[in-house]
């Protein structure tokens, strides 16, 4: 293979891993109702997609049978999802996708539903969309497409090893997370008696009101009324008390999550996190749905 059809490769490739984070990104943006950047490299690439897209046009580029494509498409694209999720569940000790929810799925790493959906892929792409990507590829001039393929190169091998560096230890800081977050277990102890008290007081106001309500019955409603007022004056004040402790509590333990997470994970841990919804830690899993929730909660109150 020549060097010039290398780089052909190597653009559509960079073409189609951009269509695929396109794909990623509108179809995570819709289930979560947030916009997500979706994507493992900082840049505007999902690697799987065009790795998949190349194999497939290299591999089915003189198959003209559809049903042979689809099969075969689909095939192929499972068998990469599937070891490219058990290799980066080895060497980041995180599960970056999981299909337990769909039927008909393998351990969470594949399922039929995408199996399906990429062997249509892999249709339209063979007949369809790569005749077009290369009539438009054969429109730029050569001394462009070495430039090109010259600097997305660096481009993308430099994002390459930013991610990785960023992300390998992504399991220790979970474990520095948990236990900074363990740290606040007494506080958040202590702010929890606090609540229980005033709640505990507004109980026994709402006693001592049905005491006064019993009493006023025996005297034939003399001054209950006013009893009544008084003492019914003061359970909305003590549960009004409680309440409003309560959300402070719920604030306080939430800005402290923020950050020990802050101080814990790196800019490319947490955007891996807030990119991947279904993100599992093969070890700290429990932390990491802590922090996930609390990240929700903060979003959902608008900090």
């Amino acid at each position: 293979m020549t060097l010039l059809a290398l780089e052909y490769l190597f653009l559509w490739f960079l073409f189609y891993s951009l269509a695929g984070w396109v794909y990623e990104s509108i179809l995570v943006s819709v289930q979560q109702r947030r916009p997500v950047n979706r994507g493992f490299l900082n840049g505007p690439l999902c690697p799987i997609y065009g790795t998949g897209a190349v194999l497939g046009i290299v591999v089915l580029g003189d198959v003209r049978n559809p049903a042979v494509v689809f099969l075969i498409s689909s095939v192929g694209a499972c068998m990469l999802e599937y070891l490219t999720s058990w290799a980066m569940e080895k060497l980041f000790h995180a599960r970056w996708w999981d299909y337990s929810h769909f039927r008909f799925n393998l351990n969470g790493r594949i399922c039929l539903l995408g199996a399906m959906v990429f062997g249509i892929g892999g249709v339209v792409i063979v007949d369809v969309v790569q005749p077009q990507v290369e009539r438009a590829t054969m429109l730029i001039p050569l001394a462009a497409i070495h430039w090109m393929c010259a600097v997305f190169l660096v481009l993308t091998a430099a994002d390459t090893v930013v991610t990785v560096v960023g992300i390998v230890d992504f399991d220790k800081s979970l474990e520095r997370f948990r236990e900074a977050v363990a740290k606040y277990g007494d506080t958040l102890g202590e702010m929890r008696e606090k609540v229980g008290d005033v709640t505990d007081r507004a109980a026994g106001a709402a006693a001592e009101l049905a005491a006064g309500m019993a009493a006023g019955a025996n005297e034939r409603l003399g001054g209950v009324p006013g009893k009544v007022g008084e003492v019914g004056g003061m359970v909305g004040e003590r549960l009004g008390e409680s309440l409003q402790s309560g959300r402070e509590m719920s604030a306080e333990l939430m800005a402290r999550v923020r950050e020990a997470a802050a101080r814990t994970f790196n800019s490319q841990q947490r955007r891996m996190i807030a990119s991947f919804p279904r993100l599992k830690a093969t070890r700290n899993d429990d932390a990491l749905r802590q922090l996930r929730e609390a990240f929700e909660r903060l979003r959902r109150d608008g900090r």
